[in-house]
């Protein structure tokens, strides 16, 4: 019996980490802002069988609270790791999310948030985003590259359209050493064509911690303002999906619709 107990020992592979391992799930970046779309979109990539890797960007943001949350969800989440680099496009203004002189819009209706480009539109940041993004893959050889852009409710943004993502993809892939040496990373966009509704079901369906999000621009002593257009979509998303929210907003803005 030891005899044969040895032969059956002998047919067991190793595996790439090790004998007897199993094989390493392949590698992704998940660009996490902290917000409801980011963290789903994280959800999905561990759904995908990707061993996320998640980077969050300090940018000069006036909404700061979302860095913490998405420390708080990477956790949750299972994340193998999670940096925050840090790229001050406060330097430059010109957006009501990283200069607090200008006023974050509120209770815009929903056609003039896709009708134009409001002044909370961070210029280039999806691009420097992904850079960001992809420089990491190359360094930790990770085979996609997760982003939770929107085209539906999208508030206007030039850089959440689903051209800006071709043209990006298509750079990544001159770009490189791993795009000219014939192993292009993925740029995945699983939430682009959902509603609100849509994402609220699914990171349900994923076990998101909604609890922890944050998607408000500017918040109120500790809690969401309820009013501007962050808010607005995300309300209209748990209501529309049947799910509740637990977000905790300003007591000005309870019943806002």
């Amino acid at each position: 019996m030891r005899r044969t107990a040895r032969r059956r020992a002998a047919r067991v592979e190793p595996g790439p980490a090790g004998r007897g391992a199993p094989p390493r799930r392949p590698r992704a970046v998940v660009l996490l802002s902290g917000g409801l779309d980011s963290s789903t979109c994280l959800a999905v990539a561990r759904a995908d069988g990707f061993e996320p890797h998640c980077l969050s960007v300090d940018y000069g943001q006036r909404h700061r609270a979302e860095l913490a949350a998405a420390r708080a969800v990477a956790r949750a989440l299972g994340a193998a790791d999670h940096r925050v680099v840090k790229v001050d496009l406060s330097g430059f203004g010109g957006s009501a999310l990283t200069d607090a002189a200008i006023a974050v819009p509120k209770g815009r209706r929903p056609a003039a948030m896709a009708r134009e480009i409001p002044v909370t539109y961070v210029p280039a940041r999806n691009t420097v985003l992904l850079a960001l993004a992809l420089a990491h893959a190359e360094v930790i050889d990770a085979r996609a590259i997760y982003v939770g852009v929107n085209a539906i409710d999208y508030s206007g943004y030039p850089d959440c359209r689903p051209e800006f993502l071709r043209a990006f993809e298509r750079l990544a892939r001159l770009a490189t050493r791993a795009g000219v040496g014939g192993r292009p990373l993925a740029l995945r966009a699983p939430l682009l064509r959902l509603s609100k509704a849509k994402i609220v079901r699914l990171g349900a369906r994923l076990g998101v911690p909604f609890r922890l999000t944050r998607s408000c621009y500017d918040p109120v002593g500790g809690g969401a303002c309820g009013r501007c257009d962050a808010c607005q979509l995300r309300r209209q998303g748990f209501e529309g999906a049947g799910v509740a929210d637990p977000t905790r907003y300003a007591r000005a803005a309870r019943g806002v619709t």
